[in-house]
Formats: structure tokens, C-alpha cells, sequence
């Protein structure tokens, strides 16, 4: 499992570095892909347990979110919004078969806002003044707090940290990504140019959204009863398992940098 996990880092990284360096619609792209894979893996999860999303409505939602945060001049979110929740309404009406509607309602809505909604905002980070830079400390802070979550976790872990929701977390390896993430932020971003007040204050707070973005997933397995959301991702299990910290971290990002930055 080591190995296949080293492996799909070493291919997705540079490409996720890549993209957020050239920025722009390869960038916008890469965030859409991901947020598609993840938000078809949750649409298939309510599916196992009996739920009925509209899974066509809930990913061209998602597209749509994402293309409101790369064109925000288009204001596309509220008829967006408007469209989204009325077409499944009428397409159930339509069909004359309305047996699960309101709970597959409801899951298409939350799996599209849940994805969509928040993942879009790295779009939005992107965008600012010296978003490459803000984007670069994100991933840095995200993957940094996660990988010594889960190496601390898994050499040194022996106390349960919130397993009512994932069994396998440790109080060890929460306090090792809660350190090193916050650590490492700081250090990339003294490299950056960032403040250092900056740097521990935002390496903070994505520490703790990435632990808790990670738990959030984890509730929502935990409701389906799997481990991983799919095995698309080899060692990582899917896409929605490898950017779930990275849905809280890129909100936290952008409104530390647009209310305490710019």
C-alpha cells in the first residue's frame, strides 16, 4: 500500500503543481476534474445505501459553480441555484414516478453545494492578487498536515480521536499534522515572502480544516459504512478521499487572504 501510495503521489503533485502554476483554465480544469470525480463518488455512495440522487443535475451543478468562480462576472450563481433545485422538481413531476424524490433531492443538493460549493473556492483563491503564492502555502499546509497525520498516526498512534466518526484517527497523529502543517506553512511562506504572522496565523487554520475537512468525509462514509469512497486512486482510495481536507482548506485560504491580506 506504501509503495501505490508514493506512486500516485509522485504522478498527481506535479501535476496539481503544474496546474496551479500555469493557472487560469488549466487550473480552473484540473479543480473541476477532481471536484467531478468526488462529487460522482458521493452521488454513488447515497446510491448504496437506497438513496436516488440526480446525479446528471448534482455534477452540472458542480461544472456550473466552478465556472461561476473562474467567470464571476457572469453571476451565475443564483439562477444556478434557482435552476438546480427546480429541475429535479420538475423532472420528477414529468416522469410520474416520485417515489425517494425529497431524500434524493436533498443529497443532490448537499452533494453538489458540499463539493461544488466549497472545492470551487480554490478557483477563487487562485484568482487574487499573488494567488499562486496563497494556493502553493494551501497545498503545502494541506498536504503537509495530512501526511504527518497519517504517518504519526500509523507509527506512533495509540489514543482515539473522535472514532465515533473514523475508527483508525489518533490523538497522535491529529498533534503531529496540528504541528508540522502549521510549521511548514510558516517556512514556505517566509520562502514566498509572506509574513511570518501570516504564515502561523493561515497554517493554523488550515490545519484544522484539514483534519476536520478530513472527518467530515469520514461522517459521511461512516453513514454509507466504506472505507474509502472508491479505488480510483491507487493507495489513496478516491478522489473525494484525496481532496477532502483540501474542501475546508481552500475556503479557509481565501477569506484569511481576502480579510486579513488584501
Amino acid at each position: 500500500m506504501l509503495k501505490e501510495r508514493a506512486f500516485s503521489v509522485m504522478i498527481l503533485v506535479p501535476i496539481v503543481l503544474w496546474a496551479s502554476y500555469l493557472g487560469g483554465i488549466p487550473f480552473a480544469a484540473v479543480v473541476t476534474l477532481f471536484g467531478l470525480l468526488a462529487g460522482n463518488e458521493f452521488f454513488q455512495l447515497m446510491r448504496r445505501v437506497g438513496q436516488k440522487p440526480f446525479i446528471a443535475v448534482g455534477l452540472a451543478w458542480i461544472v456550473l459553480m466552478m465556472v461561476d468562480a473562474y467567470l464571476p462576472g457572469l453571476a451565475l450563481w443564483r439562477p444556478t441555484l434557482a435552476f438546480m433545485v427546480a429541475a429535479p422538481m420538475v423532472w420528477t413531476v414529468l416522469r410520474r414516478d416520485s417515489e425517494g424524490f425529497l431524500l434524493g433531492w436533498a443529497v443532490t443538493t448537499a452533494g453538489a453545494l458540499y463539493v461544488g460549493g466549497l472545492f470551487s473556492h480554490l478557483i477563487l483563491l487562485r484568482a487574487l492578487p499573488q494567488g499562486l503564492d496563497w494556493i502553493y502555502l494551501v497545498l503545502a499546509g494541506t498536504w503537509a498536515t495530512d501526511s504527518l497525520a497519517w504517518f504519526f498516526g500509523r507509527t506512533f498512534g495509540r489514543h482515539g480521536f473522535f472514532t465515533h466518526v473514523s475508527p483508525h484517527k489518533t490523538w497522535e497523529g491529529a498533534i503531529a499534522g496540528f504541528v508540522g502543517g502549521p510549521f511548514t506553512v510558516a517556512i514556505v511562506g517566509h520562502l514566498l515572502g509572506v509574513p511570518w504572522w501570516q504564515g502561523v496565523a493561515l497554517g493554523l487554520a488550515l490545519a484544522v480544516g484539514a483534519i476536520f475537512g478530513d472527518l467530515a468525509e469520514s461522517l459521511v462514509k461512516r453513514q454509507v459504512g466504506v472505507k474509502d469512497s472508491s479505488n480510483l486512486i491507487p493507495g489513496h482510495g478516491g478522489a473525494l478521499d484525496r481532496i477532502d481536507s483540501l474542501i475546508f482548506a481552500g475556503v479557509i485560504g481565501y477569506y484569511f487572504v481576502l480579510w486579513f491580506v488584501h
